[in-house]
């Protein structure tokens, strides 16, 4: 087992540990995350339901609610999200900025659920809630999409994943409790699945909420072609991360139907992973794990997956404010060379971007990356002009 794997399941067996002392992290009956059917009228980031959340590390800092809103799925079509909005108790929530923080890979159950990880302390990102917090910055955490108590995430998924981002922080402005400005400045922030997630709001939001004063983008670890992501994986500890990839396309593409590709025993280990997994097992469980196990025939080539996985490839359209990413030089989880081609489309179509390279791994760089990102951020906020790295 990888170093940097060993430093990942301390990380979540010390947020396990704590939800184990805490009431369960999202109860298999907890109606406030099933969707009413149908969905209220009203526009994208718009509330349905809200509700106080605890945050144990932050209550003295911080108040919190958990709230579903409405956003648009990768095929346009409504339906709501879960999510949190956390305001801090230092600052006047008429002048906080916003982040829109989008979280990294929590897995396919519903007890993985990331709003249900923060209302009990053991969201393994809380380092950087509480930095963003303590700075005086208002943060909107979304779940993304399928969190209900019969999951159907769409993990990894560019175009849900962004307008889940955006929607969330306009929840957080929409939210009468929390008094914020709707004029707020604003910026998305996000390592690995969340680095994607916020790029891609940063990709969407010109045309999809050009009322956002948005100042910023910044992303760690950023998975931008899902293929030169997946391959590299296969046989690898991160097996469990491909698979879950594989699912979350399908789930948010009826037409792809996975299910068809699968032999008994994959059949069998998917619905286990929808059903049990959290981070923590997609890196366990399978170990050095292969399609060829789990497939009659590999999708991952077809015509109409490639086609889908076009379509959620980064890159694409520029985004229109400052830039950081950053990512690990000995990136296991997330290949590191197509980050860096990323970068370079982003400078081709005029976006005012940063690189910086850390000698580091995937894993330790979510908690060390923490601080250049804050400074990028920081410097945003204040209106300090952004020095391109193109």
């Amino acid at each position: 087992m990888s170093r940097s794997i060993r430093r990942v399941l301390l990380a979540l067996s010390g947020a396990l540990l704590v939800a184990a002392l805490l009431p369960s992290p999202v109860a298999l009956a907890d109606s406030f995350y099933q969707p009413p059917d149908p969905l209220p009228a009203g526009a994208p980031g718009d509330l349905v339901r809200s509700r106080v959340s605890d945050n144990p590390p932050t209550r003295d800092k911080a108040r919190a609610w958990q709230v579903m809103y409405l956003s648009t799925n990768a095929l346009g079509q409504r339906h709501a999200v879960t999510g949190t909005v956390l305001v801090p108790k230092n600052a006047d929530p008429k002048t906080a900025p916003v982040v829109g923080l989008a979280v990294g890979t929590h897995g396919p159950a519903f007890r993985c659920t990331p709003s249900a990880m923060v209302n009990v302390g053991a969201l393994y990102e809380q380092p950087a809630v509480n930095d963003l917090l303590d700075r005086g910055y208002a943060v909107a955490i979304t779940d993304y999409e399928g969190y209900t108590p019969e999951p159907r995430t769409t993990y990894i998924v560019g175009r849900s994943m962004g307008a889940a981002v955006i929607d969330v922080v306009r929840a957080a402005l929409r939210l009468p409790a929390a008094g914020l400005s709707a004029n707020a400045k604003v910026a998305f922030r996000g390592y690995s699945q969340g680095g994607g997630a916020a790029m891609w709001a940063g990709e969407t939001q010109p045309a999809y909420a050009p009322e956002l004063n948005l100042v910023g983008v910044v992303g760690g670890g950023v998975p931008a072609d899902l293929i030169q992501v997946a391959l590299p994986l296969e046989g690898k500890p991160g097996y469990g991360v491909l698979a879950y990839a594989l699912m979350g396309l399908d789930q948010a593409y009826p037409e792809l139907k996975l299910n068809d590709y699968l032999n008994d025993k994959g059949r069998t280990e998917f619905a286990r992973m929808r059903r049990e997994a959290c981070t923590l097992e997609l890196l366990t469980w399978y170990p050095k794990g292969k399609l060829s196990e789990h497939t009659t025939s590999s999708p991952v080539l077809t015509p109409q997956w490639l086609a889908r996985v076009r379509e959620n490839k980064l890159g694409g359209k520029k985004i229109p404010v400052p830039v950081f990413q950053y990512h690990a030089d000995n990136d296991e989880l997330v290949h590191q060379p197509q980050a860096r081609e990323l970068f370079a489309d982003y400078c081709r179509l005029g976006v005012n971007a940063r690189w910086q390279g850390y000698p580091s791994d995937h894993i330790t760089l979510v908690y060390t990356g923490n601080e250049a990102a804050h400074r990028f951020l920081a410097d945003r906020f204040a209106g300090v002009p952004a020095t391109s790295g193109c």
